[in-house]
This record gives C-alpha cells, structure tokens and sequence, in this order.
C-alpha cells in the first residue's frame, strides 16, 4: 500500500529513563513532556512531507534530469518557509572548481558550471545564545535496476512499520528530522526563542559534493555556528541510538588497462598475445592478500576499541551468503570502521550477451576505496597509484582518471554540546547512545572543521542497519526515526536554555 501518515512507535516516556536531564541538556521536564507530545501529535503531518519529498526523483548524477533536483530545493525551500521563524529561506548554488577568491567569494559574477540547488535558512541567535547549523541533503542516489525494489522506488510505500523508497532515509528523512524538531520546539516554545539556526540542505551529497567548499566560503558568515547537527548517519540498532564518532575518507578513481592498439582474434593470437582482461584481473587481484585483506602498502589502519559484533549479526545484516566467509583480519567492526578497504565498483567490457572471441585491447574499471582514520585521502591514493604501477603485468599501459578524494573523521567527544547531544539521544530512547564509526564516508564533513575549527561537529541519522540505503528496498524505520526528530527537539530545546 502506498504511504500513509500513522504513529510510529511511541518513545519511551522520560521518566521511563534511567537519568534526568543534566547539566548540558537542561531541558525541564515540563518542557520533555510538552515536546514529546507535540513530536508525536505532528509524526502524521512529518511522515507525509516526507513521502511528498520522496516522490521527488532528485538524482544529483549526470545523465539525470536536474530539473527534478531544483523541484526538490523548492519543496524543501516551502517546508522551511513554513516553519515561520527564519530571517531568510533561499535556494542557492556555487561553482564547481578551485576555491572561490576576490569578488567571486563574496558574490561577484563566476560564468564557472554550478553544482546543484541547495537551501540555505537563518534565524540571527539572540541575548548570547548558541547558534546551531542543522546539515542534511536532499538529492538521492539513482534507483538501480527497478526490477530488485519490491515497489516502485519512488512511491513512498508503507510496509510493517517501514516507509520504504528511494530517500527515504538517505537524506530527506534527515531534513524532515531538523523540520519536525523546528515545529515541536516552536509549538512548546513559540517562535521568540533565543537559540540561533541555519538550515543547510545541499543538493548534491550522492555526486561527491562538487561545489561543497565553495558554498561554505560563498555563505560562510550565515553557516558559522557553535554546533553542527550532520543528519545523514545511522544508529546502532532499531532500539539503541548512537553517535557517529568516526568515518572513513574514500578515494576513487578510473583505472584503464591497456596491451594492444586493437582487438584480435581469441584463437589466432591467444596464448601469446595478452588481452587487457588478462592484465585487468590480474592487477585487481594484488590488491588484497589471501585473507582478502588489503595488501597495499601505505594505506594504514586506525587503532580503537570497538563493542561486540558477532559473525551471527554480520550475517543478519549484511545478507552475507550460508557458507561465504568474512574476509579480513581483526574483530569485525576494525575491518568496517578502522581498517582501509578496496572494492571494483564497476568494469567497462563486453557483457556476456555480446561477447566475441576477442582479446579486448583496453579494459576500464572503477575503483572504490575507504581511507582508515588517520590517514590522508591523498596519501592513500598515492600508495595506490604506486602499488597498482609496480604491479603492472605484462608491461600493460595503465591511466588514470576521475580522481575523487575524501578525508576521513573523527569526532572530538569532549565538547558540551556532544554532552547533550548523548543526554537526548538516552531521554529520547530510554537507554544510553552508542559511540560507533561508519565503514562509509561523509568527505565533506573535513571541510566544515576545516573552514568552522571551533565548532563542534554531532553526526547523528535516521537509519538502521536494515536501511539498505543507496541499495534496493531503501527504507526508514518510523519508530527509529519517531525518536531521531524527539532527539533533536530535546537537543535544540536544551542548547536553548543554555546560559
């Protein structure tokens, strides 16, 4: 059945949790209660702004229509304006290219391609109060092969307590977090309180954030706050919340492989001749040891601590195959949060239907890798571009192209308001959060501590281990994000009240 706004899970009522409201997150309980009633009297109006961001095909990509992207930077731009309380709601966009300087970083005309729509709210902070940056995005990744959703990718379709679709989760539940936090403080509060806000809602996150610095520099005056809240993570589980506290950097690349000038014919010249498939497979497979850990000198692992993860839930939640086998060294979690990782995303050759016998000249593939904390994306690209050079077989001809490169992160925990971030997290849910790295990679997260040093930086989410985002069946667990909007409402309410 297609969406259809209900209540999701209730949270657990504050007094249900095990510790009041501290110091840092001094909201009072009148305040909690008015809050978690107004989070939950206004979950059926969230939920179907979120279905009707959803049905937005908002594909950042080239080869997509961006015309869909701007009627979602319009959608958002609305929902925003709705709230009331913002000085300035506005849709902008910034070149794609080397940093901005001179008149083009403080609004001169730049004839440069600008990446996608993004929108941009402020709300001036007053008698001394914070100010908090509120960061999602709302283009999406591309649907895939349609045939693996079970509905249409974009019908927001309700189905045991999961909204399912393309963005569902991965990010435009994110926005609707920040606006339904927004509406329950302004019910509880009124639209006179002190706490400053910028809402950041970027347009191309899923096509590696091309024109991400120059924004910040073109509006970094509006975008300067105390905190930033990066809603685009996940939780633990369904039930346990937790704090992203560590990423990995990500490095790709286009790889072609090169032996001859032209195709020959597979039985006149093989055996003698080697076919850039030959050398292709060949390369690709020094990447990784036996164990099928990366076998690449100088890209480095991060030493931490991590909780418990058994090979059980692996299983559960990765759809690892009865008999297929973990591959690396380590306790599970290092190889996803802290170890490097090397995956071929893709390769441009004859498929099976239209194959010949043919040793093919040049062979292109994709290369995806995930950067431990601690190194550079830079220095982890150059240690690849060395191995895969010095690994060449055969004398094969190797360029490449279409580098991407993302910075790891890792959060400093001692601030304030991680403090309270953590206290709403465990009023919100009824139990304590989880400080957990993500296997994935927000790059341009290094970019706002880069341009904002003195900020601190929560990265929260929506998600749950079974989002699938970016995959099929992407979905949004409403009890999971029922309690990401009270958490938020309890964070900004608390930053609020801080003397």
């Amino acid at each position: 059945m297609t969406a259809n706004p209900a209540p999701a899970s209730e949270p657990a009522p504050a007094a249900q949790t095990e510790s009041s409201h501290g110091a840092d997150a001094a909201t009072s309980g009148s305040v909690a209660d008015a809050l978690r009633e107004a989070v939950h009297l206004g979950l059926p109006s969230t939920i179907a702004d979120l279905s009707a961001l959803a049905r937005i095909p908002s594909v950042s990509w080239d080869g997509f229509d961006p015309a869909e992207v701007l009627r979602s930077a319009k959608a958002v731009k609305g929902l925003l304006d709705g709230l009331g309380i913002f000085d300035s709601v506005r849709i902008s966009s910034a070149p794609i290219g080397a940093a901005l300087s001179g008149a083009d970083a403080v609004g001169g005309i730049d004839e440069r391609p600008h990446g996608q729509p993004a929108v941009l709210a402020t709300r001036a902070a007053r008698n001394g109060k914070p100010t908090v940056l509120l960061y999602a995005h709302h283009d999406v990744q591309p649907p895939g092969d349609e045939s693996q959703w079970r509905t249409p990718p974009f019908q927001p379709t309700l189905h045991e307590g999961r909204l399912y679709g393309r963005g569902t989760a991965d990010d435009k539940a994110g926005i609707m977090a920040h606006v339904g936090a927004i509406r329950a403080l302004v019910e509880v509060l009124g639209e006179d309180f002190d706490l400053g806000l910028a809402v950041f809602i970027e347009g191309e996150e899923e096509f590696g954030s091309r024109s991400f610095k120059n924004f910040l520099q073109q509006h970094r005056s509006e975008l300067a706050a105390d905190a930033i809240v990066v809603a685009d993570s996940g939780n633990w589980d369904a039930d346990t919340p937790a704090l992203t506290v560590g990423l990995r950097g990500n490095v790709t690349f286009k790889l072609r492989v090169e032996t001859l000038d032209h195709a020959l014919h597979s039985g006149m010249f093989g055996g003698a001749v080697p076919d850039a498939m030959l050398a292709a497979t060949r390369l690709l497979a020094t990447l990784h040891d036996a164990d099928g850990a990366v076998a690449v000198e100088g890209m480095s692992s991060h030493e931490q601590q991590t909780p418990e993860y058994s090979e059980t839930q692996l299983r559960d939640e990765s759809g690892l195959l009865e008999g297929v086998q973990p591959v690396g060294r380590g306790s599970l979690l290092s190889r996803i949060w802290a170890q490097p990782a090397i995956t071929v995303t893709g390769i441009d050759a004859p498929s099976v239907q239209h194959a010949s016998n043919t040793l093919l000249p040049s062979v292109t593939v994709k290369v995806s890798a995930r950067v431990a904390p601690g190194q550079s994306a830079a220095s982890a690209y150059e240690a690849l571009e060395r191995h895969l050079r010095a690994h060449a077989p055969f004398g094969s001809r190797l360029e490449f192209s279409d580098v991407d490169l993302g910075d790891p992160f890792l959060v400093d925990t001692e601030g304030p308001a991680v403090a309270a971030a953590k206290q709403a997290m465990h009023d919100a849910w009824g139990r304590p959060a989880v400080e957990m790295g993500v296997g994935g990679s927000i790059p341009f997260i290094a970019d706002l501590v880069t341009m904002f040093p003195d900020a601190e930086i929560l990265v929260t989410g929506v998600e749950d281990p079974d989002s699938r985002a970016h995959a099929p069946d992407e979905s949004l667990h409403l009890g999971v994000f029922h309690r990401a909007v009270l958490t938020e409402a309890y964070l900004l309410a608390a930053l609020n009240s801080r003397a």
